[in-house]
């Protein structure tokens, strides 16, 4: 608003001065003066006010005192997260020792009661340095609340007295229209014309309302567990296909696949496998990606696929995985299949992490671990996972009517952070959800039912909006309209 107000005052002058005949010229009287000469005499009426640009000075000068303090306290924050993430994990510490004292109190020595002791006063010690680090952050934001406030106040005064045209308000209006039809030309390329393949931006930024298809094949609302989707590297002539497997049991038994979604409603599957006896499935976290099916095993416990090409199943056993860490709506959701623009993975927790997401690469043609990755995730507190261009992103549930993706981890910086996005859920439990690079959408099966979402990503690309403004890609966004 500064510059824009500097820009007006400049204009103003020269107005007044020129085009808007705030001066004129009343009369050029011939006096016979003292010495014979004639004289001129003119009367010139100037604005009322001039433009106070030192009051403008002082408010850019604390627009860039304010920023560089904000600036400063950001940085504290960010400090603050990294030191709670420290003394969360030194809480679970010691609870896990007080746990196994309280299991065996015979065997507990003075020295070891001690240690415990100290830990305890040291975490307290650090909680309370905590406290006081908050409340001295809290009261800077206060005041830098209220310098802001008057710094506002002040440029509207300003705004006010001399904007009386109303030219800045008419040109927040126009950009903030362009920033609209922007908005909704990359709406409109997203859902309709996605960039598939393409991992040119920072991330998930939104989710849809839930788009549901229908019930699933056996038009039953008991077959809970289950999943539905399409091949997520589809062979050629098969980019259409789906494909659905349920049941009211968490076994894998059978799987259905259909030409194109017309037939899916219609329930007409074109091939209908059954699952050798052997080779059952446990779980609902399972996908379908190069014509093959990829699952958790019955037995032995792990990985196993098969391939509807060469027909031949095999198996995997990863001896870290522990079983005993599933996910918060089912039981024996152990391991979890997910696949992106990058390829194959997996998730699945460990003893040794105490319960800490572990994820995993596989390489599609040896069936083996490529590369594995440490989450600070707890898996029993979130309900799934789903990876978007080797991105993971993690969701819970947050009331009776919403999920949120709250976590997210990059395996190319190894970096992760807690974020909220929220999206409807249509029933109150779903047992399968995975991102398909296809089509970039989320495909859930939800108490029985074929649900989908679209994604919003945060393009690197940005939009900018200067005036003057872009008269062809209004039109452009009005045809789009029509």
């Amino acid at each position: 608003m500064i510059v824009p107000l500097f820009a007006f005052a400049l204009l103003g002058s020269a107005l007044a001065w020129g085009g808007l005949n705030q001066w004129r010229e009343l009369s050029a009287n011939n006096e016979a003066g003292s010495g014979g000469a004639d004289s001129c005499t003119c009367d010139a009426f100037l604005p009322s006010s001039t433009f106070p640009v030192q009051d403008l000075v002082v408010v850019e000068q604390a627009a860039e005192q304010i920023s560089h303090r904000l600036e400063l306290e950001m940085g504290k924050i960010e400090d603050y997260e990294s030191k709670m993430t420290e003394y969360a994990e030194k809480i679970i510490e010691l609870t896990r020792e007080i746990e196994i004292l309280e299991k065996k109190p015979d065997d507990n020595s003075d020295a070891t009661l001690e240690s415990i002791e100290v830990k305890i006063k040291q975490v307290e010690a650090l909680i309370q340095e905590l406290q006081l680090s908050f409340k001295s952050s809290t009261s800077i934001f206060q005041s830098l609340h209220q310098e802001i406030t008057v710094m506002v106040k002040t440029l509207d005064q300003l705004e006010k007295t001399h904007d009386k045209h109303l030219v800045l308000q008419t040109r927040r209006e126009y950009i903030q229209i362009q920033m609209e039809l922007e908005e909704c030309e990359r709406r409109h390329q997203e859902i309709f014309n996605p960039n598939i393949g393409s991992c040119d931006h920072t991330g998930v930024i939104k989710v849809s309302k839930p788009i549901v298809s229908q019930l699933n094949a056996h038009l039953s609302t008991s077959s809970i567990y289950g999943g539905w989707g399409k091949d997520s590297k589809p062979l050629r002539d098969r980019e259409s296909m789906y494909w659905f497997s349920g049941d009211s049991s968490v076994y894998i038994d059978d799987i259905r696949f259909y030409t194109n979604y017309k037939n899916l409603v219609l329930r007409n599957p074109f091939l209908h496998h059954t699952i050798s006896r052997g080779w059952h499935g446990l779980g609902s976290n399972y996908i379908v990606r190069d014509n093959t099916l990829y699952y958790q095993n019955y037995s032995p416990f792990g990985l196993a696929k098969y391939n509807f090409t060469s027909m031949k199943y095999e198996s995997r056993v990863i001896p870290a995985a522990s079983s005993t860490f599933s996910y918060a709506n089912y039981a024996y959701q152990v391991f979890d299949f997910a696949s992106d623009e990058n390829g194959l993975w997996v998730t699945y927790a460990t003893d040794q992490s105490d319960g800490k997401m572990v994820l995993a690469k596989i390489n599609e043609e040896s069936f083996g671990i490529e590369e594995i990755w440490q989450t600070s995730v707890y898996k029993p507190g979130i309900n799934n996972i789903f990876m978007v261009c080797g991105v993971l992103y993690a969701v819970r549930t947050v009331d009776i009517q919403n999920e949120e993706i709250f976590f997210m981890f990059d395996t190319k910086t190894k970096e992760e952070k807690h974020i909220s996005i929220t999206f409807e859920r249509f029933q109150d439990k779903y047992s399968n959800l995975d991102y398909n690079p296809t089509d970039q959408k989320l495909y859930m099966y939800s108490n029985g039912y074929y649900v989908n979402y679209h994604l919003w990503f945060n393009h690197t690309a940005k939009a900018t909006v200067e005036p003057p403004f872009a008269l062809t890609k209004i039109s452009h966004v009005s045809e789009l309209l029509e």
